[in-house]
């Protein structure tokens, strides 16, 4: 249960926070933002607040932000229907019943000649079967279709009609505000378990090691092992790790105070099957906000080195499609880092963080990198790609990340039951 509630927040807020940059820079841009959904399927939970539904919905596999202008609507009004139109105290249309017009008595009916609803926002027909009639509509007015109210696109609030800088940024916020939170966890990290200080210095001691043995106290000064003095902690730390099993006399200062023990390191597993020393002590560490700001953003930039890196791994086939993991696969490391306690989890949604700013960003079709690569493309060519062929390549690219996520899954459920 642990595990299944860190999952939901931890991918419920990096989604959001994707989305959410989506959403604030497109209407900033003033394009018009239909809906903002985590998860795909059947709506479980929805509300509208300034033209924009929020909804939740069944499979958390992700989220949108559905832009007015990228998809065709829904409803499509040609000459011929016979609508109801309801006004305003300006005598603008700011309703277009489609159907179920008897639920509405006081809506005019009309026998569309003509409708503009993107650039002239007027409406031409017939009433009383033989009086021709035109009428302006409300830039914001709605049309209703099942007693469902969805509002009008002009064109200057579709996503096409916008400068290629502003689609272009719209696009890119949502992974750069990844980058953003994966800043925010580290910071957290950092001003909760305290900044590491490269000193010669006992931080802490585990409960069964030789330093807690033999006397040691968080806080004392270690001034030399076997008469050698050290510099700083990872200097120290090498001496010791070079030293599994062997006795060893530590010099250290308390309270102004010298001292001298005995101890033995004991020995663990190294990263390439060797042993290594170790006594049971942390390294010691300072809070600091000046530290932890840093801290964040030098730790957003190696997990981003790092990412990069296995990408680059990958593609040269240094790493097969085994070594990648998919859901099943990032819920099982997810249980294991919550048995590590929050500290650690909020390094780990850092790095998730990242990486989903990352991925998104790659020229793949249907991610956020694809998409910047057609706007790309149009400030080249000086003119946009046809939107049918542009929308059947994302929908190709789709469909291969999908076999992909597939496969990467079934090969999660394998090393998890095999």
């Amino acid at each position: 249960m642990n595990t299944f509630l860190a999952v939901i927040i931890i991918f419920g807020a990096l989604v959001f926070i994707h989305e959410w940059g989506h959403l604030i820079f497109a209407k900033r841009a003033g394009i018009l933002c239909r809906e903002f959904a985590i998860g795909f399927g059947p709506k479980i939970f929805s509300f509208t607040r300034n033209e924009t539904v929020y909804t939740i919905r069944l499979l958390p596999l992700g989220g949108f932000v559905r832009m007015a202008g990228e998809d065709p609507e829904t409803v499509q009004i040609k000459p011929g229907y016979e609508i109801g139109l309801i006004f305003n105290g300006e005598n603008r249309v700011q309703k277009l019943i489609i159907n179920n017009k008897s639920k509405h008595p006081d809506c005019k009916i009309i026998q569309i000649e003509k409708i503009d609803l993107e650039h002239d926002l007027t409406v031409s027909g017939y009433v009383d079967e033989d009086e021709f009639v035109t009428y302006e509509i409300d830039d914001k007015a709605v049309y209703v279709y099942d007693q469902i109210a969805t509002q009008i696109a002009p064109y200057d609030r579709q996503f096409a009609s916008k400068s290629v800088g502003k689609r272009a940024l719209a696009i890119v916020a949502g992974p750069m505000m990844n980058f953003v939170l994966a800043v925010f966890a580290f910071m957290a990290y950092a001003m909760l378990a305290g900044m590491p200080v490269d000193e010669p210095q006992v931080g802490g001691l585990t409960d069964d090691g030789p330093a807690l043995a033999a006397g040691l106290e968080e806080g004392d000064e270690i001034i030399a092992i076997d008469g050698q003095t050290f510099d700083s902690w990872e200097e120290m730390t090498m001496y010791i790790m070079d030293r599994p099993h062997e006795e060893m006399t530590v010099e250290y200062e308390r309270d102004g105070e010298t001292s001298t023990v005995d101890l033995t390191a004991d020995a663990r597993e190294g990263p390439e099957d060797e042993e290594e020393g170790v006594i049971g002590v942390y390294a010691p560490t300072e809070h600091s906000i000046t530290g932890s700001i840093l801290f964040g953003f030098t730790q957003t930039y190696e997990t981003t080195v790092l990412i990069f890196e296995a990408l680059g791994m990958l593609i040269t086939g240094q790493f097969s499609l085994d070594a990648l993991a998919g859901p099943v696969g990032i819920y099982n490391y997810t249980g294991e880092v919550v048995a590590m306690g929050v500290l650690i989890l909020l390094q780990w949604a850092g790095i998730l963080s990242v990486n989903l700013g990352i991925i998104n960003m790659l020229p793949l079709p249907a991610l956020d990198g694809g998409r910047l690569m057609f706007i790309g493309l149009e400030a080249v060519r000086g003119k946009p790609i046809d939107p049918q062929k542009e929308g059947m390549v994302h929908f190709l690219g789709f469909a291969l990340l999908m076999l992909l996520m597939i496969a990467v899954t079934w090969n999660d459920i394998n090393k998890f039951f095999l």
